[in-house]
């Protein structure tokens, strides 16, 4: 049986309730968004809670709204949030965002996610499972309308998706008014192909987006100095 929480720096994990575990995309995301002028944040799909508590860890003046639409991740969210010194700050809600969207217009510096990605793969036979990973609750097209409702004019979308999204997610970004402001190439080993995409994109135009790569690890089980010193405040072996 695989242990039931995933301990940090300042803050304790569990996901035994929850159809997606503590991963590494999540850590990624979390630590490489940039929070510094985000007052209110939002985590969408939140599943355990992990983006949302790295977001309260990095950004002590931000208030976060976690929100996701199964209620078992929700519940579990809540106790891993109500057990972390950042909990009067952070509410998490059962929530499908194509809904609420509209309720919060304008109203965040940031909206972050790990979204349901895995479209065209087969459906997993955990019906939960299936929800968490395969954008059947919430596709890419929706998200960026979403985000795009209760957004501020200069606010920030941050998200993490497999590297073979990025052409459907640039055109689609663009569809719905998006400007990418930030991308980051996110490789396993040098030599491989690329695993990962981190995107920040913003509804005011960008003429010189950011671009850069980052590799996990330099040889099997030996993670590289760039990711060690990305998330080095997080986990407690680094």
């Amino acid at each position: 049986m695989s242990n039931p929480f995933f301990r940090f720096k300042q803050f304790t994990v569990y996901h035994d309730r929850c159809a997606m575990k503590v991963g590494t995309d999540g850590v990624l995301i979390g630590a490489w968004t940039d929070v510094t002028c985000s007052n209110e944040i939002l985590d969408v799909g939140t599943g355990t809670g992990l983006i949302a508590l790295m977001m309260a860890q990095r950004n002590p003046a931000a208030t976060i709204t976690a929100i996701d639409i199964d209620h078992h991740a929700v519940t579990q969210a809540r106790e891993n949030v109500g057990n972390s010194p950042f909990s009067d700050r952070m509410t998490v809600e059962q929530q499908d965002f194509r809904v609420c969207a509209p309720q919060w217009l304008a109203r965040f510096d940031l909206i972050v996610s790990n979204p349901p990605y895995f479209k065209d793969s087969l459906p997993s036979p955990d019906a939960r499972r299936t929800k968490a990973r395969h954008s059947v609750s919430l596709t890419l097209q929706e998200l960026l309308l979403s985000a795009g409702i209760c957004l501020k004019p200069e606010g920030v979308l941050a998200l993490i998706l497999p590297y073979d999204k990025r052409e459907e997610l640039m055109l689609s970004a663009a569809s719905h008014g998006f400007f990418l402001k930030r991308e980051t190439v996110v490789y396993s080993m040098p030599g491989s192909l690329p695993k990962r995409l981190l995107t920040e994109w913003t509804m005011l135009k960008t003429k010189n987006p950011l671009r850069n790569s980052l590799t996990i690890e330099h040889a099997r089980h030996h993670y590289s100095g760039e990711f060690i010193d990305l998330v080095r405040d997080y986990y407690l072996y680094m």
